[in-house]
């Protein structure tokens, strides 16, 4: 068993192999083929041309030494009927019988003068068509690696990029043709994924600090209390409730990370509701910041029936109302609309507050951002809230808009995709949409201030 393995081992060794079949190596075949072929039909051609262009005439020596022609009168072969000349003479001065034994040697002479004529053209183009087919693949060898080279230096850099040189482009220089727009979108890729690593960057380290403060602060209350000698018993009290209120904060932090990485993470299941419906339930809910700053919400609920995860959306609107209520003034107002645009269903939530620079309502929606970090209203904030939008809004392949207003705060409107190929599918299985029929026949619009 072993000795067969040995010697079927030993026949691999010795196989020779064959070369990798590379994207140069197809282009030069494919190159010399196409030559050949083309060379190939070309000598078909000239090969039929002389052949039917020597068709008409033909003359011979014959064997007393005259030169010996027969042709007709209007250049079509049929030399059996035709006039022999004999050295420019008639041939009316010959007998019959020597016309026609002249005629049928001339034509011997002459299909064989004929055969050797086109047997020559043969080989000789045949070995000019061999040579060219030769150099053409040297040709195109060369040519093929010329073409292929801005494609190496695609695949070095590709295999040399990391983490820590995200920031290197190929600023590929040439003809703007197909390979140049695969260097450019190569380097629109590193782009991205520099901006992608430094979000990440970004995201760990506000993270790790977010999550050492409350850990830090209860650390720094427990030494105080323990080292304190005249502790009492409303001091340890007031700790442990000091303690609980970090804990608090930590765990709606962590409980924000996971809902962000959940909702990175995309849908794992589909079903309908009614963007109207879930706006309605968190506008019911109680929010401490209407009381304490004297807020007005305005809402017009228009029916504006979508699919996705309920509970992710939910989350969506709570975000924006709690975004809306917490950062605005004393006295202002909210407005909350909901309805379809075009055939897709929308959610819309404007606040007044404070002025927002057009240039940072997009960094608003990056992880642990906020507009001013030392205001009072941050002191609750987790800076999670529109990153979650922003999550939920690409998981459910819905369009955001955000711009900042001229009289304070942000006007941010969610467009969902329009539902009517998933009413279409529907139609087509027998699915019924008891959720999508309820928004739309049962509720009404409802205006509220």
């Amino acid at each position: 068993m072993l000795e067969r393995l040995n010697q079927r081992l030993t026949r691999l060794a010795i196989r020779p192999h064959l070369p990798q079949r590379t994207i140069r190596l197809r282009l030069t075949a494919i190159y010399g083929a196409l030559f050949l072929l083309s060379g190939a039909g070309l000598l078909a051609i000239t090969y039929f041309l002389v052949k039917n262009a020597t068709a008409g005439n033909t003359c011979a020596d014959s064997p007393n030494g005259l030169n010996v022609c027969t042709a007709k009168t209007d250049g079509s072969p049929a030399p059996s009927t035709g006039t022999t000349t004999v050295d420019g003479q008639s041939g009316a001065a010959m007998t019959p019988e020597q016309i026609q034994g002249l005629t049928r040697q001339l034509e011997g002479l002459a299909s064989d003068q004929r055969a050797h004529v086109m047997h020559q053209l043969l080989v000789q183009s045949g070995i000019a068509l061999a040579i060219m087919a030769v150099a053409s693949i040297v040709l195109g060898w060369f040519v093929a690696a010329r073409m292929l080279r801005p494609l190496r230096v695609i695949t070095e850099a590709a295999q040399h990029i990391s983490a820590t040189n995200l920031h290197e482009r190929l600023a590929l220089a040439g003809p703007d043709d197909e390979i140049k727009k695969l260097a450019d979108t190569f380097d629109d890729l590193l782009a991205r994924l520099e901006r992608a690593f430094d979000a990440q960057r970004h995201f760990v380290a506000n993270a790790s600090h977010e999550l050492r403060t409350p850990l830090t602060l209860v650390r720094a209350l427990l030494q105080m209390t323990l080292t304190d000698p005249d502790a009492t018993i409303d001091t340890f009290r007031t700790t442990c409730h000091e303690v609980i209120s970090a804990g608090k904060h930590q765990e709606h932090l962590i409980e924000a990370l996971l809902l962000l990485a959940r909702s990175e993470r995309g849908l794992d299941h589909q079903e309908c509701f009614d963007l109207s419906t879930l706006a309605d339930q968190v506008l019911l809910a109680p929010h401490p910041d209407i009381g304490r700053l004297g807020l007005r919400i305005h809402d017009v609920l228009d029916p504006a029936p979508t699919e996705g995860n309920a509970r992710l959306a939910e989350r969506l609107v709570t975000n924006l109302l709690e975004n809306a209520l917490r950062y605005n003034i004393a006295g202002g107002h909210v407005e909350v609309t909901t309805g379809t645009k075009a055939g897709r269903p929308f959610l819309s939530v404007a606040n007044t507050g404070p002025m927002v620079p057009p240039d940072e309502v997009e960094r608003l929606f990056l992880p642990f951002q906020r507009l001013n970090r030392d205001s009072a209203q941050n002191a609750d904030g987790l800076g999670l809230g529109l990153s979650i939008v922003q999550a939920i809004t690409d998981a459910h392949g819905a369009t955001l808009t955000s711009r900042s207003r001229p009289q304070g705060g942000l006007h941010i409107e969610v467009e969902f995709p329009n539902p009517a190929m998933r009413t279409a599918h529907q139609r087509h299985t027998g699915v019924r949409d008891t959720t999508t029929h309820e928004a739309a026949g049962g509720q009404q619009p409802r205006r509220r201030v």
